[in-house]
């Protein structure tokens, strides 16, 4: 006790006396009024104020407590003598110290609150039956009122006064913060007090037996109800410290993409907190500036990695990429929901005091204060940093500059007190560094551990390789053949322009230098790899796939143009999700094939039913044919889509008219050499000029269109359907007979309308049909197509002339009457 009195400051020492020397003297005075009119009375106020005395009223997230034995005092300030009450409330203040408490008070703090509670009880005493308060006609629940405060008053300011003095603060923050919120409480007391009085006087004191039970249920339900508001506050603590640990995992995230990011984070935020803390930034703002402070350049993730390491001068373009990272960081942050406002400061921390910077143009008292201190000490702590494009200058050379940008790219109070403290906040940083630097392990290297079941990640390594024994003739015979294996391969890569042919002969003579059970050539169409060519086991399973870009083994090879060696190939399947889809293979050797124009053409995968069946040799065979063989698939692909175009019509994916008389031509031998029928149709649209003119050329286009799958899908497999020009389609349908006729040419006429229904929202269009039966209306493909076409046009003449006389026949007979 007498250590803890000498570390006390001087006036806290002399405030201590004071209070001590008062407290006895009020003591002194009190017992001096002992008056017992009803001992048994007294007794039980005494005994329930000293019970009472553990019953603490708190307020969550406020120093201090209030006992539940304040009400019994202000009871005994009416009912009591003064000495009864000075006794009763002293005793209950040292029940109240010394039971269940976490840590047992120093003799001179009991003391000295039994002291306080003394000059309190005397302070209320005196002011309720003081005759000043009885001269202005006050009635006693009034001065019950008044008593109260001033009980309160007394018995908070020398406690709070003595911390404030031996803390150094300011007694009124203090006093503000630990006990201004129980002043209610005390008057509520009061009003309590006065009603426990008033019964007493009407049926007795023995009336205050029944108000016991009420308080007790009343401050249990009190306390449980804190109880549910200090779980809550415990929790909001909890999801702020998860906040915290977010900022820093994506701090560390940061950190991985650019090593020379971290500490200058850390720094920037030791800055940024002390400049926030001289302005005198609130609880709110200082937490969003410690977290902007740290993922201010998290938006630089949606930067390409060569833009921010670009040892260099910025281009325009990638200034203007770079521009993004601001907002991106900002859209980012906002989906984590911080309880501060961290994504303005996020947004503008690159926005200057003049309204030049971005990315909206802000300027002066506009810009957060948060993003106004984060660019500020931003650009000082990136000028005394090294770059990629520059050295690191000096600190009071980078303080300089940034001086000479006051008032014009940032906040003049900022600016000043970076100059004055500036030196102080380095010496801070670097102790910061010095004490703690959180560093990722991207340099390690993990020998331990086998492949992932994807075998994603297993690329490149060479196993079978190492600790085989290798005899050197047969590694050099094996190297001769691979020569001679590769030169007939090259050679044979040219000979032709047929995919297929090409195809195979890859297959072949690949597998005489990579063993494989079977292989896939993927070849891509709309970002999907499309089995071009399959050979060997499981091909129905490898056949059936449809490979999206990423998925799947091959996906992933396409995706990130990056080869895998001993990939599991039962990840091929993977996004059909169908469990009857797998592969007996265990191992799997894919490459891309890139184009000329570096686009990828597909994917070359061998399969193996052994794992780890590939080697590094293997992966360096393919990869030595790889560019000759992609040249040569590229080249086989351009050939097909012109040998395509050649007989296809462009516009509608039909066979066009040099295919159609092809295909005639061939199926008028078969129905000659079997002696079966065949129907040719000649399709003509009516009115598509004025779908032309009224709706555009596109328009039009999407009609034949339409109109072209539509005669696709009423046709049997077998027929087949040609679009000879402009409107004109022509159909040849085996085995047609006159009797089926008059049924496809309806169903046409009603597809045809629903077409134009559909792109013209109206029925514009029509169907003009002529046919034509081979062996009676034509023995060759000319005759057929003639005959069709006569029939056709008549057909189309006579609708023409009956749609003429409908009109004449509706204008004759008009409801008007004019003729």
């Amino acid at each position: 006790m007498l250590n803890s009195l000498l570390q006390m400051p001087f006036k806290a020492k002399l405030h201590l006396s004071v209070i001590l020397t008062l407290g006895v003297a009020a003591v002194i005075v009190g017992l001096q009024g002992w008056d017992s009119k009803e001992p048994i009375n007294y007794l039980f106020y005494f005994l329930i104020a000293l019970l009472s005395s553990g019953m603490k009223i708190r307020q969550p997230g406020v120093q201090g407590a209030m006992p539940v034995n304040v009400f019994f005092v202000l009871i005994g300030i009416t009912e009591l003598s003064i000495g009864e009450t000075l006794l009763m409330a002293c005793l209950a203040t040292l029940v109240q110290t010394l039971w269940r408490v976490k840590s047992r008070p120093k003799l001179i703090q009991v003391l000295f609150r039994m002291a306080t509670m003394a000059i309190a009880v005397i302070a209320a005493d005196r002011t309720y039956h003081s005759p000043n308060l009885y001269a202005l006609n006050l009635d006693w629940p009034l001065r019950l009122l008044v008593a109260a405060a001033v009980y309160f008053f007394s018995s908070t300011f020398p406690i709070a006064g003595v911390a404030a003095l031996t803390a150094g603060k300011p007694l009124r923050s203090i006093w503000r913060a630990s006990y201004f919120w129980a002043f209610p409480y005390y008057l509520t007391g009061a009003a309590f007090a006065a009603l426990i009085h008033k019964t007493g006087i009407i049926s007795g004191w023995q009336f205050s037996i029944l108000v016991v039970p009420v308080v007790f249920v009343v401050y249990r339900f009190y306390r449980h109800y804190l109880g549910r508001l200090e779980d809550q506050k415990e929790h909001a603590e909890q999801m702020a410290f998860l906040h915290l640990r977010t900022i820093e995992a994506l701090a560390l995230a940061i950190e991985a993409k650019d090593h020379t990011t971290h500490d200058h984070l850390k720094r920037v935020q030791i800055y940024a907190m002390e400049v926030g803390r001289e302005l005198d930034l609130s609880g709110d703002e200082l937490d969003a500036l410690r977290a902007g402070a740290v993922l201010h350049d998290i938006g630089k993730l949606a930067v390409p990695e060569h833009i921010i390491s670009k040892p260099g001068k910025l281009t325009r373009e990638e200034f203007e990429k770079m521009k993004i990272h601001p907002v991106v960081g900002a859209e980012i942050l906002e989906r984590v929901k911080f309880p501060y406002p961290v994504v303005p400061i996020v947004r503008a921390h690159h926005e200057r005091w003049n309204g030049s910077g971005y990315p909206d143009g802000l300027k002066g008292e506009q810009i957060p204060i948060g993003a106004r201190i984060l660019a500020a000490v931003d650009c000082l702590d990136a000028l005394a940093s090294d770059r990629q494009y520059r050295r690191a200058l000096p600190l009071d050379e980078a303080m300089q500059k940034v001086v000479e940008e006051s008032g014009i790219g940032f906040d003049p109070r900022v600016v000043e007190i970076l100059q004055r403290r500036y030196l102080e906040l380095d010496r801070m940083a670097r102790q910061e560094e010095s004490a703690s630097k959180p560093h990722l392990s991207t340099d390690l290297k993990v020998e331990n551990g086998m492949e992932p079941a994807t075998g994603l990640e297993n690329l490149l390594r060479a196993t079978g390789d190492e600790g085989r024994s290798i005899d050197f003739l047969s590694s050099i015979a094996a190297a001769r053949q691979e020569v001679q294996s590769l030169f007939e391969l090259a050679q044979d890569l040219g000979n032709s322009l047929s995919l297929n042919e090409t195809l195979s002969v890859v297959a072949n003579r690949l597998k005489k230098m990579v063993p494989y059970d079977s292989i896939a050539i993927y070849i891509e169409r709309e970002r999907r790899l499309v089995p071009e060519y399959v050979s060997g086991d499981n091909f129905r399973l490898f056949s059936s796939l449809e490979i999206p870009f990423g998925h799947g083994l091959s996906g992933w090879v396409a995706q990130n143009r990056k080869p895998i060696v001993n990939g599991n190939p039962s990840v091929e399947s993977g996004y059909l999700n169908d469990p009857n889809k797998f592969t007996t293979m265990r191992s799997a050797l894919a490459v891309p094939l890139e184009g000329i124009n570096q686009n990828v053409l597909g994917v070359v995968t061998l399969y193996h039913a052994e794992h780890d069946a590939f080697t590094r040799d293997h992966l360096r065979i393919l990869l030595g044919i790889n560019a000759k063989l992609a040249l040569s698939i590229e080249n086989a692909l351009r050939f097909s889509q012109a040998e395509s175009s050649a007989s296809t019509d462009y516009l509608t994916g039909l066979p066009n008219a040099r295919s159609l008389f092809l295909h005639l031509d061939s199926e008028l031998s078969r129905c000659r050499r079997l002696s079966t029928p065949l129907g040719v149709m000649v399709c003509d649209l009516d009115g598509f000029k004025q779908v032309n003119d009224r709706f555009g050329h596109l328009e039009g286009n999407k009609l034949l269109r339409e109109v072209a799958a539509g005669l696709k899908q009423s046709c049997r497999e077998y027929d087949y359907v040609a679009r000879m020009g402009g409107d004109e389609f022509v159909l040849v349908m085996p085995g047609l007979t006159a009797g089926a006729i008059e049924a496809k040419v309806s169903r046409f006429r009603h597809l045809v309308t629903e077409a134009g229904r559909k792109i013209c929202n109206e029925e514009i269009i029509s169907i003009s049909v002529g046919q034509a039966l081979y062996p009676e209306d034509g023995a060759d493909a000319e005759q057929l197509l003639a005959e069709a076409d006569r029939r056709m046009y008549k057909y189309k003449q006579r609708n023409k002339l009956l749609r003429r006389t409908t009109e004449g026949f509706a204008f004759d007979y008009h409801p008007s009457g004019i003729q």
